[in-house]
């Protein structure tokens, strides 16, 4: 049980037993949330274009910009309960979706990875130079988190001054072992179902960069850490998998970030070894600026709460926005 100065607690719920279902519950229980939101197209400087679904608040009020994980996007359950909290404290929010994740894929031959940080100093940049007054505050979740964090230690005190506050959600803080322990046990389900769609992605993009991706031998991939071995690190400019997860790992970039940032993760996660959190709480140790919680039982952006089965609540968002608010707040 882990409580909070306001009072609240996160109790994980009984009635969902294992890591697994309390990492599968929420995307086939999903929470029908009604939010008036519109998509927007941004061109970018390479001749490509990212989109950002968008929710409007007051014109003074913060805006949270929120960043997706692993072939997810502005429907994944996490991102659509972020806007929720966002709406009922009356900010501002966008989800970036990254390139080709979204309704269309992207015109380049580029798309991107967990440690792909231009997009966003792209997206915050136009954000803090249109609206200079308004408060910005993060959240990433997974691999967005990832990207969140290795894009703030990039910076350090360059991080503009309007980006108040971040939260990283059920980061993969180490790509490699991330990688492999996925490769074990039920955990292989999930790679099974992130695989479908990227190996999709790259014979389309095999049909129109044949001489990048060479589609004959897209269908052999096995594991994620092949996928990103053949696919992610050639395309992206590095030599091999072992490279880009050694150069995106965020781990590595935590002593850095000077920025107040959640590190939210369940001990249980079934997509990392819980080995990676205790490196990063002791990393963490010696950052003022982290606040780390890491719980024993909540699986992979499950934390799922509540007395009874009709009536959960969802910890992870709620713990980040009420992380980001403190951010905003004047001491």
């Amino acid at each position: 049980m882990q409580t909070h100065d306001n009072g609240r607690e996160y109790r994980p719920a009984w009635w969902i037993p294992g890591r697994h279902l309390r990492t599968l519950w929420r995307k086939f229980i999903p929470r029908h949330l009604a939010l008036p939101t519109r998509m927007e197209r941004w061109d970018t400087a390479d001749g490509d274009f990212l989109d950002l679904q968008r929710l409007d608040g007051a014109a003074a009020a913060p805006r949270l910009l929120v960043l997706h994980g692993l072939e997810g996007g502005p429907q994944s359950h996490y991102a659509r309960a972020l806007l929720a909290e966002a709406m009922g404290r009356g900010w501002a929010a966008d989800v970036l979706v990254f390139r080709s994740c979204g309704s269309e894929p992207n015109r380049a031959l580029r798309s991107y990875h967990s440690g792909e940080t231009s997009d966003l100093a792209f997206v915050v940049e136009q954000l803090t130079s249109t609206e200079p007054g308004r408060p910005l505050i993060l959240a990433g979740v997974s691999l967005g988190g990832n990207v969140l964090l290795k894009w703030l230690g990039e910076r350090q005190q360059a991080v503009p001054r309007a980006v108040k506050g971040a939260a990283a959600l059920s980061v993969p803080f180490d790509l490699a072992r991330g990688s492999r322990y996925l490769q074990r046990g039920f955990s292989r389900v999930y790679q099974a179902y992130f695989l479908r769609s990227l190996k999709r992605k790259a014979l389309e993009k095999s049909r129109r960069f044949p001489r990048d991706i060479d589609a004959t031998r897209v269908p052999g991939i096995r594991t994620i850490y092949d996928f990103d071995d053949e696919i992610t690190g050639p395309v992206h400019g590095f030599q091999d998998a072992e490279d880009y997860y050694s150069r995106s790992s965020s781990i590595r970039w935590l002593p850095r970030i000077a920025v107040p940032t959640l590190l939210l993760s369940a001990r249980d996660d079934p997509f990392l070894p819980v080995a990676v959190l205790d490196e990063v709480r002791s990393i963490a140790a010696k950052n003022p600026a982290l606040e780390v919680e890491f719980v024993e039982r909540g699986g992979h952006v499950g934390f799922v709460s509540g007395a009874v089965p009709w009536r959960p609540h969802y910890y992870a968002e709620w713990r980040a926005a009420d992380f980001l608010s403190r951010c905003i707040t004047p001491r």
